[in-house]
């Protein structure tokens, strides 16, 4: 069992058949992939995952990676906490061909026979797991669609195509 940083790269085979468990925390700032639909690099994220072999001697991550980020809010575009969590149910392959014929109960992993960079895998299930728009749930921006309350607009202003309608009308 590791308490701690993560480690950057393991053999999830050799894990897997020792069945070790990995507590740690990852850093957001070492996810840089993440970090691009993120505001900022602050904070960190828990992780614990289990490597074992099933019952059909497959070899198994399992386990879960939780903790707070901060997202654009896309009503009133200023930062807002986003819980995020996601729970792995990974199962190791050499191949596609192999992925294919694990139980659909797994998401396969495509190892083929080399040590894997273990935070890659736990960035990649975090992206999954992000909200496609972030909202503050009591945000005060009032827009013209949706539950947040409609606005009415007095426009003043004159229709930029009214010209082409003319022209339409002309040509009749």
């Amino acid at each position: 069992m590791s308490n701690g940083p993560l480690p950057n790269k393991v053999d999830p085979r050799k894990l897997a058949e020792r069945e070790v468990r990995i507590t740690g925390v990852a850093d957001l700032n070492r996810m840089p992939i993440l970090c691009q639909s993120l505001i900022g690099t602050d904070g960190s994220i828990k992780v614990d995952l289990q490597f074992a072999v099933d019952e059909q001697r497959i070899r198994t991550i399992t386990g879960n990676a939780e903790g707070h980020v901060f997202m654009t809010c896309q009503r009133c575009l200023d930062p807002v906490e986003v819980a995020v969590e996601v729970d792995f149910n990974l199962a190791l392959a050499v191949s596609e061909d192999a992925a294919k014929q694990l139980p659909r109960v797994y998401d396969p992993l495509i190892i083929g026979d080399e040590e894997i960079e273990l935070l890659s895998v736990v960035e990649e299930e975090l992206i999954l797991s992000l909200p496609h728009d972030a909202y503050h749930d009591d945000c005060s921006i009032k827009t013209s669609y949706g539950d947040a309350g409609a606005v009415t607009e007095t426009n003043d202003k004159p229709n930029p195509f009214s010209v082409l309608a003319q022209l339409k009308a002309n040509n009749k």
